[in-house]
């Protein structure tokens, strides 16, 4: 149910009630209380402002990487999809973005000004946000390689400029400040005119041969372990390609992505997670971390976590 604010003094959308299925790639997850998308920057510290101290918040930019469950988030969530989009150059290798901006357009933008660092980005189905917020990377590459600094806001309005410095940046992970998040980065590249258009056109072939696209899913549901293997290899090798509880089922095309087939529940794609986890430590001794994140509240089914995963067959 949406609302109107205006006399609050702010331009955004507010909604009451709102299902994350709306709002997520896996196309799952239940109510949130309350549901925001600002404006801009200003309208966004005008929300954050009006907000009780202790109010829970959740971000979000795309959508992918998250899982919400079934009983939905308790609080407000923050969309900034309406914040995306902006490239400020501000000299000839430092670029300012916005974290609402898709990755895969800022991989775009960056091949037509002729920097040849970040078109990986185009392998990534979210913001820079999120990409920001987990160190994202593909094809060898991650984002944090590539930032010199950041603007953050906290929860009393105010705008912060961190530098790249001041965060402990590990594999698919980053340790940053309480209740502060992200709202734009200065990436720092380089240029090559004459590499850029191939070496993106190759990456998004490989992305196209490699994993499933124009499907409901998160994109890596884990980590790769610090072996030899990667995740998607462990997973086949224990052959549980084409395994499904409920409408969740594993990819045949890479065994790294759940897909959700037709009507899966949020706890189909968590016992999914679960069991493939389950699997590959008992043949492999390895314990998969998940990539995607969690969120969100159980619906109490004191079924749900019975359910047996099949095998499905083309």
């Amino acid at each position: 149910m949406q609302m109107p604010i205006q006399p609050n003094g702010l331009k955004g959308k507010l909604m009451f009630n709102e299902p994350m299925s709306k709002h997520t790639s896996w196309r799952v997850g239940g109510i949130a209380d309350r549901f925001y998308v600002p404006h801009d920057l200003d309208d966004l510290v005008t929300f954050i402002l009006q907000l009780d101290e202790d109010e829970p918040l959740t971000w979000i930019g795309l959508g992918s990487n998250l899982l919400v469950r079934d009983g939905g988030i308790r609080g407000t969530v923050i969309a900034t999809k309406n914040m995306a989009d902006k490239f400020e150059m501000i000299s000839p290798n430092l670029i300012n973005v916005s974290v609402g901006t898709a990755c895969g357009n800022i991989a775009k933008y960056c091949e037509k000004a002729g920097f040849n660092n970040v078109q990986f980005l185009a392998g990534i189905p979210g913001t820079l946000g999120g990409a920001l917020t987990m160190n994202a990377g593909a094809f060898g590459s991650e984002i944090w390689d590539f930032v010199k600094s950041v603007l953050t806001l906290n929860r009393k309005g105010e705008i912060i400029e961190r530098h790249k410095e001041e965060y402990k940046v590990s594999y698919r992970s980053i340790r940053k400040p309480a209740n502060e998040w992200f709202i734009s980065a200065i990436l720092e590249l380089t240029t090559d005119n004459h590499t850029g258009q191939s070496v993106l056109r190759d990456l998004l072939k490989k992305r196209n041969d490699m994993q499933p696209v124009g499907v409901a899913s998160c994109g890596s549901v884990f980590r790769n372990p610090n072996s030899m293997d990667p995740a998607a290899k462990l997973i086949d090798a224990c052959g549980l390609k084409g395994t499904t509880i409920g409408d969740a089922r594993v990819s045949e095309k890479h065994a790294n992505f759940i897909i959700n087939s037709c009507k899966a529940k949020a706890i189909d794609i968590e016992n999914l997670i679960l069991q493939v986890q389950k699997i590959v430590y008992e043949q492999f001794k390895i314990r998969l971390i998940t990539e995607v994140k969690i969120i969100g509240e159980e619906v109490k089914d004191p079924n749900a976590r019975n359910k047996e995963p099949t095998k499905h067959d083309n």
